[in-house]
């Protein structure tokens, strides 16, 4: 893997299936490029409400909004802007049964795209089927670089390999420790049996010091 150069990046758009796929995918390139001064766009597609279905305390509307928030708090603390995070607030999990409406959404949302230099998506041989459809919709829009980052490793089929790494560095505990901050995801909702909890193991995964992606063709 060769090391990832942001030197002649000015403008970013990160496009993340879930609120926190911007976190667990490209947490430190986003920290780097505001760092370096770039400007950097969030789109966040679906509204997050599928981690907990089942929850009584957290009817959708309640859960939605938290996950809105722990992800303009996590994004704050590395300089992008809420006015630079758009939700798209599209089903979480239901992104398949969507069809053309959810893809018509995705596509006018990232036809912005258009003014960035570098456009960063999830793999599109993810395992989770709303992290496929949102990067089979965002490679069809026009960027000067893509890559690609990945969150769920295939389980039918090998993963392609990355083509360049970038290591955090100090900024390592700095992305474990965002992670954790979204707290509706560590366990703060503890009333639905069938809810999701990112587990130890999977949080160690998510929280690597060297970031991975994939180069796309243009």
């Amino acid at each position: 893997m060769k090391p990832l150069s942001l030197d002649r990046v000015r403008s970013a758009l990160i496009v993340a299936p879930h609120p926190d796929d911007e976190a667990i995918g490209a947490f430190g390139l986003i920290s780097r490029l505001r760092r370096r001064g770039a400007r950097v766009r969030v789109v966040i597609a679906t509204d997050g409400a599928g981690s907990h279905p089942n929850s009584l305390r957290w009817p959708r509307a309640r859960l939605v909004a938290q996950r809105r928030r722990e992800t303009r708090a996590v994004l704050a603390r590395i300089g992008v802007a809420a006015r630079d995070v758009r939700f798209l607030g599209l089903p979480d999990g239901g992104m398949t049964a969507g069809g053309t409406m959810v893809r018509a959404t995705l596509a006018r949302a990232l036809a912005q795209g258009r003014g960035h230099d570098l456009l960063v998506i999830p793999a599109q041989d993810d395992d989770h089927p709303d992290h496929r459809i949102v990067a089979a919709v965002a490679a069809d829009c026009p960027a000067v670089r893509r890559l690609e980052y990945l969150v769920w490793p295939n389980r039918q089929i090998r993963a392609r390999p990355a083509t360049h790494r970038l290591a955090l560095g100090p900024s390592g505990a700095a992305k474990r420790g965002a992670i954790l901050r979204y707290y509706s995801q560590f366990g703060m909702i503890d009333d639905d049996p069938t809810g999701f909890t990112i587990s130890r193991g999977e949080l160690a995964a998510f929280a690597h010091p060297v970031e991975r992606y994939r180069a796309m063709a243009r």
